[in-house]
């Protein structure tokens, strides 16, 4: 079970970022509520698919290499090394992409489609989800252990939501507040998150 701890704090590098923004917009846009449910049904989808594949193709480069669990070993920490100087160098891009403005008068099939498209294809989820599925299977762990990293993915892309049901409408003045925080720091978190991880493949 090492594998299934180890790998959780890598969920929130999936959210943080332009996704929990996006979750905090769907949060305060009209039909909020079946918004997010439709993003957190993609968020969960595509985090499940990506770490999947990973999964499938780090235990097949450990089964059949003589040494392939050495060779995941460096993959994991190239992986997570270029995700450290990818977060340090867009750490001032703050201002959200100019798509987000439609998401105030978004409908659930959006909704969906950009949770799906989002977690599956960022740079950071990809190679996020990379790594936890290949650190799985190099720790020669069953797949599912990758579950609890894919759950507490979408209950942090959920955190919005949770606000929501949690303060009404009052929700509309404390999201963008911490839309707001979480654009400026979420690089912050992320480069902990990293660090703490390599340090984990290292050793």
């Amino acid at each position: 079970m090492q594998g299934f701890w180890t790998v959780l704090p890598m969920a929130v590098v999936m959210s943080a970022g332009p996704q929990i923004v996006t979750a905090t917009f769907l949060a305060t846009s009209q039909g909020a509520k079946r918004n997010s449910l439709a993003f957190l049904g993609g968020v969960a989808t595509a985090t499940t698919i990506s770490v999947t594949v990973f999964f499938l193709l780090g235990s097949s480069i450990a089964g059949k290499q003589k040494e392939g669990k050495d060779w995941l070993d460096w993959i994991i920490i190239g992986l997570l090394v270029f995700l450290v100087i990818w977060v340090f160098v867009r750490r001032n891009e703050t201002q959200p992409p100019k798509w987000m403005g439609r998401l105030q008068h978004a409908n659930p099939r959006l909704a969906v489609t950009i949770g799906f498209l989002l977690y599956l294809l960022m740079p950071t989820d990809l190679v996020a989800a990379a790594t936890v599925g290949a650190y799985i299977a190099r720790q020669g762990e069953p797949w599912w252990h990758t579950l609890g990293f894919v759950v507490l993915t979408v209950l942090i892309a959920g955190l919005p939501f949770i606000v929501l049901l949690a303060m009404g409408t009052r929700a509309e003045s404390t999201l963008p507040k911490i839309r707001e925080w979480m654009s400026a720091n979420s690089w912050i978190v992320n480069e902990a998150v990293l660090l703490f991880f390599i340090a984990m493949a290292l050793f």
